[in-house]
């Protein structure tokens, strides 16, 4: 695992919000961005990117952020690559669920973009 957090694969069906997120995590937080509009080309093109994590909404239409997940997951080179989901939808028992689908945390929406980068820095930090 990459002991540094530079490249971030971005996937965020609503462009207002992936706007908003990819200011805070480029311009804010001094991170290199892929960004995707849907699942289908996140997974088509993360091996082009290789990124040190993987940030997903969580409802998108097609392909849901988990789903999309667990089809990067089934790339061997991906298997074991961080993932932080963003969501709305926080209560205890749909973050445990997302927890069981592969991500180390979960990011509840709206989020404070000037505090975006900070929270991904700080999960990033608890990974060991």
């Amino acid at each position: 695992m990459p002991k540094t957090l530079n490249k971030i694969l971005y996937v965020e069906d609503e462009l207002d919000i992936q706007a908003i997120a990819q200011i805070a995590l480029e311009a804010v937080g001094g991170f290199t961005l892929k960004t995707f509009t849907n699942g289908y080309d996140a997974i088509d093109e993360i091996s082009n990117y290789q990124p040190d994590l993987i940030l997903l909404d969580v409802m998108m239409p097609g392909i849901d952020g988990p789903s999309t997940l667990k089809e990067i997951r089934k790339k061997p080179e991906f298997e074991h690559i961080p993932a932080i989901f963003m969501t709305a939808k926080v209560q205890p028992e749909e973050v445990n669920e997302l927890r069981e689908n592969g991500a180390i945390d979960v990011i509840a929406k709206p989020f404070d973009p000037m505090e975006l980068a900070n929270i991904i820095k700080k999960i990033w930090e608890n990974l060991d």
